[in-house]
């Protein structure tokens, strides 16, 4: 008869590992026994401070918002009526209607270099005739009334 020896196949290796595993991770709990921690003293809340307001848009942002909307009405109106309506209501922003509008076709260095000065009347006008918004404000200055006395357009 022949003696069995202990051999070691891949599953007697396996089990043999699982079991160090459980044994190690057995004897790494901790002995310390656990201490009742003294209970923290009661903390006053503070309420958190109201969030600030938001902030309120500028004249500028609210003049520039308003006269975005005009181009593109101008410049999308369905007939030439609705167009001239429409630039009659945008001309009232504006101090007068010889108002500068200055178009920028080139800046390097801060220096800026623009297209023949027109009026805000020729302007609105243009639009209307080429249908086309291509520029947007990049400036725009009020005088002491509100009113727009000069406007900066770029390109989109």
């Amino acid at each position: 008869m022949k003696k069995r020896t202990f051999q070691s196949s891949p599953m007697n290796r396996m089990v043999i590992i699982a079991l160090f595993g459980l044994l190690a991770m057995g004897a790494c709990k901790s002995k310390k026994k656990v201490v009742a921690e003294p209970t923290p003293e009661p903390v006053e809340k503070v309420e958190p401070a109201p969030a600030p307001a938001p902030a309120q848009p500028s004249a500028e942002e609210v003049a520039v918002g308003k006269l975005e909307n005009y181009f593109s009405s101008v410049a999308n109106s369905s007939n030439v009526q609705a167009a001239n309506s429409t630039i009659q209501e945008a001309l009232g922003m504006f101090s007068n209607q010889e108002t500068p509008v200055l178009i920028v076709i080139h800046e390097e260095s801060g220096i800026k270099d623009y297209d023949e000065p027109t009026t805000i009347v020729k302007y609105l006008n243009y639009l209307k005739d080429t249908k086309k918004n291509l520029n947007f404000i990049s400036d725009i200055r009020l005088d002491s009334n509100g009113r727009v006395s000069e406007l900066e357009l770029r390109r989109k």
